[in-house]
C-alpha cells in the first residue's frame, strides 16, 4: 500500500491502466484501516496528497458501499460494516495451513530455529506445518501430537479459549510429568494460564523436553477464540530468558497477519518516536539494569529502608537496598502487581488470588479477601494503602479489551466496597499533601482524575479529569504526589515522566532512556529520590536495541521530596 506521506498521488507501478480513480479509493481505503488512531477528515485529506473535491468524493463513495464508516460525534473515519460481512464469506473458506506458510517460512528464516503451525486437537496439540531454520534446531515431525499442559503451544490453546470450554478442558486433563520442570499441578497450570493471558503469549522453559524451551502465541478467529497457534522451538541454550520474549512478540504479529485479526490484547507494541524535548536531571541513572518484563509498584519501605517493586509477567516481588545495590528476590509463583508494607515487617501484595499477605523471607502467601472472586477474565493491578489505613485497589481485564475494571477499598478486616466500575485498565493511585484529593488513572483512555476525598471516612465525590494523555504522546500508568502537590506520572510508550501541577498544567517532563517507563515513587532517607521502574515487554527488537536498558530500575533526584507512604495494620481496621 502506499506509504501516506507520499500521499494517493504516487500511484502504484502494479495498478492497470485507466483504474487510477479505483487506485486511489483503495488506497485511502488501506490508510482508514492502517492508521493506529481514527483519522479525521482534514489529517486523510492531508495524508492522501489528493485535490479536496476529488478526495471528498471519494471518500462519500466508500461511505455510501459501507467500506467506510464517519463517527459523526468524533468526526473520526473508521471501516465500515460491509467488511463485517464479507469477513463471514472469508472464514467459511479459510484455510489456516496456506494462510500460514509464508509466515513459518519468514520467521524461522528470521528467528533461526523451528517454527510451527498447531491447533487443538482433543486433549492434544497437533503440529500441522513446520519450518526449521539452518544448523543445529529442535525437530517437529507434522501430524505429532504433544500435551497440552506443559507445551508452549497447548498452554496459549487453553489460556484464551472461553472460560467455560477452558475448564471444561482443563478438568479432563491428566498432568503427567515429563521432565523436572513439568507442571504437574492444576493451581500451577492456572497460575500460568493467568500469565499467559497477561503477556499475549505462552513460554515453556523445558517442560516437555530436556533441553528445550519454546515460545507460543493464539491465532484468533472472527470471535476471537483460537483456530491455531504458532509456536517457535529452540534449544535453551539459544532460546532463553533474554531472547524468548522478544520472539513472543514477533509471533503475535505474525499471528494478526495470518488471519488480519488483531485479537483482544490492547496493549501497544509500537513505541511512540523518541524526542528531546524533556529535561532530564543531570543524576538520572539506571541504578539496577534488571531487564524486568514488567517492572511496577514501587514503593519506599522507610522501616527497611528499602524499595520494594515487582516484575508482574515474571512474577516476583524485590526488595532493593539502594545503600548496597542488593536486589533481592521472592518469586511468587503467580501474578502479582503491587506491594504495600505493612506496619509489622510483612507485605500485602495484590495477586491474581486478591490480596494477600507475603512472608518475604519464605515466599508464602496467606488469602485476606479477593474483591473479584469468580470474575477469572480480570486480574488486580495497581494498589496503595490510604492515609486512613485501608487499601485501595483496581483491577482490569486480564488482556485489557474491555473496560471491565473497578476500583475497591479493603479495609483491615476485609471488608470490599466497591468505588468505581467501568474502568479499562486500573492503574496509579495517590492521595494530595493533605489527603483532600484522591488521584487515579485509567491507563486505556489516557486519563488522570482527581476525586474529592474525606480522610477517616473512605468517601470520593466531585470526579474531574486532571489530565489528560494524547494517545500520539503514550498512555498515563503509574503515579506520585511530591509535598508541593504536583502529580508524577510515568508515560508508558512516551519515553518520560511527566509533572503535573494540582490544577491539570503540565509542569514538566523527565526524558527517559526507555521508551515504557511504569510507575513512580519517592524514596530514601528523605523521600527526596525518585525511582522510576520501567517494562520491555512485547517491544521489537529495534527497540531494544536503542533502548537496552529497559525492564531496569532508575532513580534521580528531581528536586522535589515525596510524601510519606501509610503502613498497612493488619490488627487494624482501615478507615479510609
Amino acid at each position: 500500500m502506499a506509504d501516506a506521506s507520499t500521499g494517493l498521488s504516487q500511484s502504484r507501478k502494479d495498478v492497470p491502466s485507466g483504474t487510477a480513480a479505483l487506485a486511489k479509493g483503495l488506497t485511502l481505503l488501506d490508510m482508514v484501516a492502517d492508521a493506529e488512531t481514527p483519522l479525521r477528515f482534514a489529517d486523510l485529506l492531508r495524508q492522501s496528497g489528493l485535490p479536496k473535491p476529488t478526495f471528498a468524493r471519494i471518500l462519500r463513495t466508500l461511505i455510501a458501499f459501507g467500506l467506510v464508516r464517519q463517527n459523526e460525534e468524533r468526526g473520526t473515519y473508521v471501516i465500515g460494516p460491509r467488511f463485517l460481512e464479507l469477513s463471514h464469506r472469508v472464514w467459511d473458506t479459510f484455510d489456516l495451513p496456506t494462510a500460514a506458510a509464508p509466515e513459518l517460512e519468514r520467521l524461522s528464516a528470521e528467528l533461526g530455529e523451528t517454527v510451527a503451525l498447531c491447533r487443538l486437537d482433543g486433549d492434544q496439540v497437533q503440529y500441522l506445518d513446520e519450518r526449521s531454520g539452518d544448523g543445529l534446531g529442535v525437530r517437529v515431525d507434522t501430524g505429532r501430537r504433544v500435551p497440552l499442559h506443559c507445551t508452549a503451544a497447548g498452554k496459549v490453546l487453553v489460556a484464551f479459549q472461553e472460560p467455560g470450554f477452558a475448564r471444561a478442558l482443563l478438568e479432563r486433563l491428566h498432568l503427567d510429568r515429563f521432565t523436572p520442570r513439568t507442571i504437574t499441578t492444576l493451581e500451577a497450570l492456572q497460575a500460568d494460564l493467568t500469565l499467559t493471558r497477561a503477556r499475549g503469549y505462552s513460554v515453556s522453559y523445558e517442560e516437555h523436553l530436556n533441553g528445550v524451551n519454546s515460545v507460543a502465541v493464539a491465532i484468533a478467529g472472527k470471535d476471537g477464540t483460537p483456530i491455531g497457534a504458532l509456536v517457535a522451538l529452540g534449544p535453551s541454550s539459544r532460546l532463553d530468558t533474554s531472547h524468548i520474549h522478544p520472539v513472543g512478540r514477533e509471533l503475535i504479529a505474525a499471528a494478526r497477519r495470518i488471519t488480519g485479526a488483531a485479537g483482544a490484547i490492547a496493549i501497544s507494541s509500537r513505541p511512540r518516536p523518541r524526542t528531546s524535548q524533556s529535561q532530564t536531571p543531570d543524576d538520572l541513572a539506571c541504578v539496577l539494569p534488571w531487564g524486568a518484563q514488567l517492572g511496577e509498584a514501587p514503593v519506599w519501605d522507610p522501616v527497611a529502608r528499602s524499595l520494594y517493586w515487582v516484575d508482574i509477567l515474571h512474577p516476583a516481588v524485590y526488595r532493593f537496598d539502594p545503600a548496597t545495590g542488593l536486589n533481592e528476590t521472592c518469586e511468587t509463583g503467580k501474578l502479582v502487581s503491587s506491594v504495600m508494607p505493612c506496619g509489622d515487617g510483612s507485605l500485602a501484595v495484590a495477586t491474581q488470588d486478591g490480596i494477600e499477605f507475603l512472608d518475604f523471607a519464605s515466599g508464602t502467601l496467606q488469602p485476606l479477601v479477593d474483591p473479584e472472586a469468580g470474575i477469572p477474565e480480570n486480574r488486580l493491578n495497581d494498589a496503595k494503602v490510604g492515609p486512613g489505613g485501608a487499601i485501595w485497589v483496581g483491577s482490569m481485564r486480564l488482556d485489557a479489551s474491555k473496560p471491565s475494571g473497578a476500583l475497591y477499598r479493603v479495609a483491615a478486616d476485609g471488608t470490599v466496597t466497591r468505588k468505581e466500575s467501568g474502568i479499562s485498565v486500573s492503574n496509579g493511585m495517590a492521595w494530595s499533601p493533605d489527603n483532600r484529593v484522591f488521584y487515579f488513572v485509567d491507563t486505556v483512555p489516557g486519563l488522570i482524575y482527581a476525586y474529592d476525598f474525606e480522610p477517616g471516612k473512605g468517601v470520593l465525590g466531585n470526579r474531574r479529569v486532571l489530565a489528560r494523555i494524547p494517545e500520539g504522546e503514550g498512555r498515563p500508568d503509574g503515579i506520585a504526589v511530591d509535598r508541593e502537590g504536583g502529580v508524577w506520572c510515568a508515560i508508558w510508550d512516551g519515553w518520560r515522566v511527566n509533572r503535573y501541577l494540582p490544577d491539570g498544567r503540565h509542569e514538566r517532563s523527565i526524558e527517559m532512556p526507555v521508551p515504557r517507563p511504569t510507575s513512580v515513587a519517592f524514596g530514601g532517607e528523605d523521600l527526596a529520590t525518585l525511582y522510576i521502574t520501567s517494562a520491555r515487554t512485547r517491544l521489537p527488537a529495534s527497540t531494544l536495541s536503542e533502548a537496552p536498558l529497559s525492564g531496569g530500575l532508575f532513580a534521580c533526584t528531581p528536586g522535589l521530596s515525596g510524601v510519606p507512604i501509610t503502613l498497612f495494620d493488619r490488627k487494624g481496621r482501615g478507615a479510609a
